[in-house]
């Protein structure tokens, strides 16, 4: 699955869905009143967030986390560990710990003492069968545990005493994120519904923090599980989900304080947002991967490596991060790496320089010359064969980052002589032409994470392509067997290197792909109800990733 980016934000939903007419908002003059400051010990009377669920979701009651559209992503079922892809530093969550023998076998040590929502205690037989429901039903394995698109399949997944014992076919290293991060179910709820992804779950029996408190159908609120078994830690007493807000619609409402945090693209935050009340309005955007320039790398021009390198050159990246992120994101390697907190992987002959491709259209257009895409008196380019070179750049209509990073590149890639045009189109559409392979250019996300091996493997990954009906990583359709062989991955981190480094040197002179700028994740919020919010001082977390580590550190001013 890719969820990834912190994806481009639509203007109107803050992911793939249509605008939602609201009355009644949250955050009203009574509710604002009644949320207060807090007291002494810190408690935090409301906190307002917009929905997790996109807006074409409409009164349907699901809280399933395997459905493709819940109505909370976040706040009920619970992951095994919490992995800070800024920092790859882990928290224990329902594992306590977990333990690798080679790459072929891990041991997860499950917690004690976690009991489900309808009291019954939490065990590592629900960890087990939550997995093996993915064997049951491959539509359930979003970790891939059972597949051998990145590392080997298990050969399988069994409760020994309050541990879940792992084992695999071949090294498995590579599946290690995507382990820790699912969400566990209930065997005593789950066991009897047949097939999972298709189960409607409106009675929600869970281990998370918050409880459902009411949904009308716009407006969901959770309320503070006192026998969470963490429940010291959370401070928030009643948590109100509502809106698809639009960039506008957002800034308002955060400055209203009628939102306490908005995790989609406000344009210049500071400006917009920060600057009208600095000692209560913040952001932060972190690195969370790389927006990358997919063409379909099975079809002219793009299965040319070096046609990719050729405008590879004609990326203006800074210009890029100015118009979609007032100058925020930094332009990224092409390595694949973040840079610089990811230098120690880079292979020794790209250590120390600048792998940041400049701005050079002179160079593009030598390049260009050099591989027989003849420029004609008109100044635009041809194929090889003497056709017509034309381009056609798909760009989510509302994705106000991706389309301003789209309009950089097309005139990039005009300068040069390639002749391309710009089709906006609803996310949904430019959905389905990555499921189909429809279309020839479109900007996509390479995820930043700490299994490297997996994040950028997994774009590089022939068996990672999408499919008619799910979106995978290998959305540009990049195939090479030379490169499928080093995704093995290791849970040796002096090993990780050397295949990191494989796949860098791919990125490097292959060019599958090419590095724009880095992607964010954001969180644009106020401090007058809740202070503690990771920060670029402190990147304890992934501010959408970790949503549920950011909670248990959020406490009252003083």
């Amino acid at each position: 699955m890719t969820r990834t980016r912190t994806k481009p934000l639509l203007i109107v939903t803050g992911l793939t869905a249509a605008a939602l007419a609201l009355t009644g908002c949250a955050g009203s003059a009574a509710q604002k009143s009644s949320q207060g400051t807090g007291s002494n010990d810190g408690m935090i009377e409301q906190l307002t967030f917009p929905s997790d669920a996109d807006a074409t979701v409409g009164g349907l009651v699901n809280y399933n986390p395997l459905s493709p559209k819940p109505l909370t992503t976040r706040w009920l079922y619970e992951p095994l560990i919490v992995r800070n892809n800024l920092t790859c530093e882990e928290t224990p969550w329902l594992a306590t710990k977990a333990t690798w023998e080679g790459a072929t076998k891990l041991t997860l040590d499950i917690r004690d003492g976690v009991k489900w929502s309808d009291g019954k205690p939490f065990t590592a037989k629900d960890v087990a069968f939550t997995f093996n429901l993915g064997k049951q039903y491959p539509g359930a394995d979003k970790a891939g545990v059972w597949n051998d698109a990145i590392g080997a399949p298990a050969k399988s997944v069994t409760a020994q005493g309050n541990q879940v014992v792992f084992e695999f076919t071949g090294n498995a290293a590579p599946k290690y994120d995507s382990i820790i991060r699912t969400q566990i179910l209930p065997e005593h709820y789950y066991g009897s519904v047949g097939d999972p992804t298709k189960f409607v779950d409106k009675a929600p029996v869970f281990t998370g923090p918050f409880k459902v408190g009411s949904y009308n159908g716009r407006r969901l609120v959770l309320e503070r599980r006192a026998d969470y078994w963490q429940a010291d830690k959370i401070k928030v007493k009643k948590l109100v989900l509502e809106g698809n807000y639009d960039a506008s619609q957002a800034a308002l409402k955060l400055r209203a304080g009628q939102l306490d945090a908005f995790y989609g693209e406000i344009p210049n935050p500071q400006k917009t947002f920060v600057d009208a009340d600095p000692t209560k309005n913040h952001f932060y955007y972190a690195p969370n991967g790389i927006t990358v320039l997919s063409g379909n790398d099975q079809k002219a021009p793009f299965n040319d490596a070096k046609f990719r390198e050729a405008i590879s050159y004609a990326m203006d990246k800074q210009a890029m991060s100015t118009k979609a992120t007032y100058g925020i994101m930094k332009p990224a390697s092409q390595t694949g790496l973040k840079l610089p907190s990811m230098e120690n992987l880079l292979p020794e002959k790209y250590a120390g320089k600048d792998t940041v491709l400049p701005f050079d259209v002179a160079k593009a257009n030598s390049l260009l010359d050099a591989a027989g895409y003849k420029k004609g008196p008109d100044g635009k380019r041809t194929n090889p064969d003497g056709s017509p070179l034309a381009v056609n750049f798909s760009v989510q209509a509302g994705f106000i980052d991706y389309q301003a990073m789209a309009d950089v590149a097309a005139q990039g890639l005009n300068a040069a002589g390639v002749n391309t045009k710009i089709t906006a189109s609803a996310p949904d559409s430019v959905d389905g032409q990555k499921k189909t392979g429809d279309f020839q250019l479109v900007l996509e996300y390479l995820h930043g994470g700490c299994e490297l091996a997996q994040n950028i493997g997994a774009k590089l990954n022939s068996k990672s392509m999408p499919t008619k009906t799910d979106i995978f990583p290998n959305v540009e359709r990049y195939s090479d067997p030379a490169t499928h062989k080093n995704l093995a991955g290791s849970t040796d981190k002096a090993d990780q290197k050397k295949y990191v480094g494989e796949l860098v040197d791919t990125m490097m002179t292959k060019y599958p792909v090419t590095s724009l700028i880095y992607a964010p994740a954001r969180v644009i919020y106020r401090t007058d109800h809740a202070v503690g919010w990771p920060s670029e001082q402190n990147p304890y977390a992934n501010p959408v990733d970790d949503a549920l580590l950011v909670m248990t550190r959020l406490t009252a001013p003083n």
